[in-house]
């Protein structure tokens, strides 16, 4: 396993590490104690990040993620968790509120300090209570000694410098964006020289587009408009047809940039977590990694966006 500093925190990441929200159901019924066996073997293989929040699976990935890390020295990983964010529509960045979610975060995980506090899906949020309120409270939790450091997450890639841009430099320490660095779209790119120069640092997730690039395909809850879906069919199609799981492909091409510190894989298999530290370990066949970019290029960058009108991005495609 690789490992890379995650901006000016301090912290060395794994170049793959583990996504809670499989953990929590999101994508299939799941077994408790396989999940738990999954977060076992992911760090026996070397990942020594996870990301959880209490949205996700209604506070039982965070409970399922306390009892794994039960048998698992506090130093061996860096745990990261959300606030803001509880419920399908349920959003509350309040002050008194972060601080208490902190509070029963850390009980479920059975942690008394977490190392990456992040604002969730602020996209859903007024950005002004985040800079001046919410980032204020996580930064006292900081000072306090409560938290290490601290983050911000969502879709829109427009939220980011939206709201780092209008606090005290060093207050964000870290962004974590999804869908927007994998095959089929890798707008998030654009962001990183912005990222770099401020030395923030980045956490990918959803390699394949939640689904996007799977054999199993999208959920029914996914957002992306019908003809990315189907044009990522394409793409998973021809890769069965040459004998090459896609998610191969993504996971390699997640990985590959220096500038990305990790990026989250979710599952609850241990199984999956086996075969994805595989594909980030292997050679990359460019030439079918080059015909497969080729079959998603007329997608290429169309996004689907959420979150508050002001905070959306526009719409590709």
């Amino acid at each position: 396993m690789h490992y890379r500093a995650l901006g000016q925190t301090g912290l060395h990441v794994s170049v793959l590490s583990l996504g809670g929200s499989s953990l929590g159901g999101a994508f299939r019924q799941t077994d408790d104690a396989e999940s738990i066996r999954t977060v076992h073997t992911a760090f026996d293989l070397g990942i020594n990040f996870v990301d959880v929040s209490p949205y996700y699976g209604a506070t039982r990935a965070e409970t399922v993620l306390g009892r794994a890390l039960r048998e698992i020295r506090r130093d061996r990983y860096f745990l990261a968790t959300k606030v803001g964010q509880y419920g399908d529509g349920e959003f509350d960045f309040s002050a008194a509120r972060v601080t208490r979610s902190l509070d029963e975060s850390c009980a479920r995980l059975g942690v008394d300090y977490i190392d990456l506090l992040q604002c969730h899906d602020i996209e859903f949020a007024d950005l002004d209570q985040i800079v001046g309120e919410t980032l204020p409270a996580l930064l006292r939790l900081k000072q306090a000694g409560r938290i290490g450091h601290i983050g911000i997450t969502g879709l829109p890639l427009r939220i980011f410098p939206a709201v780092i841009d209008r606090v005290p430099a060093g207050t964000v320490e870290t962004i974590l964006s999804f869908c927007h660095y994998e095959l089929n779209d890798s707008s998030l790119a654009s962001l990183l020289p912005y990222c770099d120069e401020r030395r923030i640092g980045v956490v990918n997730a959803a390699p394949t587009g939640m689904g996007l690039l799977t054999a199993r395909g999208v959920p029914a809850w996914h957002p992306a408009p019908a003809p990315i879906v189907a044009c990522a069919r394409r793409a998973v199609d021809y890769c069965r047809s040459v004998g090459v799981d896609i998610v191969k492909l993504a996971i390699q091409f997640s990985v590959a940039d220096p500038r990305i510190a990790t990026t989250l894989i979710g599952s609850a298999n241990p199984g999956n977590i086996r075969r994805n530290v595989a594909y980030a370990e292997a050679p990359i066949d460019f030439g079918l990694m080059a015909r497969v970019l080729e079959i998603l290029r007329p997608v290429h960058n169309h996004n689907f966006t959420r979150g508050r009108p002001e905070n959306r991005d526009p719409l590709v495609g």
